[in-house]
């Protein structure tokens, strides 16, 4: 793990020397506000996708704090996307109940989690950071993660996003094909989130979109 960086920094060991860039070794996340949970986000690319796959309609926190949870209730310490994929379907939504559960919907998000892992078995031998691996350029990276169960046009923005912000993730153009999310300095989703402040920040940002979407509902009554 990188040494050095403040919580709010940005990534740690940033090679550019600039906010946002190439990450020397084992990126130093932030997201889940919990040591333990960030942890393996930060060493396990598996663990970060299912945070994300798992953040919708769940807190964000508790959404990336989940594969925490699941690996700690499957007694190993980084997670298999072979072991999930051939898992008894009824087993790990016995899992994903816990309590706590691992999701608002646990059976639902138990049955994508496998079938995401099976499209990873099939295509990257297993490994989530084979996504990326030898992607071309941002567009196409894009393209692979739009291709995962459970992720629409703009999760997978974010996605590529939080690859680029904070996880050495940089192919050619990929600011441009996450978009809005992939602007520097913004505050906009999880890819933005370094500690707690920017978690507030973002939090009202996400506020702010929804009061302004609720008044233009009103107006088009």
């Amino acid at each position: 793990m990188s040494i050095g960086a403040s919580p709010e920094a940005g990534p740690a060991g940033d090679c550019g020397g600039a906010f946002y860039g190439t990450i020397c070794g084992v990126p130093d996340l932030r997201i889940a506000q919990d040591d333990a949970a960030d942890e393996l986000l930060s060493r396990d690319p598996l663990a970060l996708l299912l945070g994300m796959l798992l953040d919708q309609q769940f807190p964000m926190e508790r959404a990336f704090g989940s594969p925490r949870l699941l690996a700690d209730r499957l007694g190993v310490d980084t997670l298999s996307a072979a072991q999930l994929a051939g898992m008894d379907a009824e087993e790990l939504v016995r899992v994903f109940r816990g309590p706590p559960a691992l999701h608002r919907y646990p059976g639902s998000m138990a049955g994508r989690t496998q079938e995401l892992c099976r499209l990873l078995v099939q295509r990257y031998d297993g490994r989530a950071e084979g996504l990326w691996a030898d992607a071309d350029d941002g567009a196409a990276l894009l393209e692979r993660i739009g291709e995962l169960p459970g992720f629409g046009a703009q999760k997978s923005k974010i996605f590529l996003a939080l690859l680029g912000k904070q996880y050495g993730v940089t192919p050619p153009g990929w600011r441009e094909a996450a978009g809005d999310y992939g602007r520097s300095g913004s505050r906009r989703s999880v890819a933005d989130i370094t500690g707690p402040e920017s978690l507030a920040e973002v939090r009202r940002f996400k506020q702010e979109q929804k009061a302004v979407a609720k008044q233009q509902a009103v107006a088009a009554e």
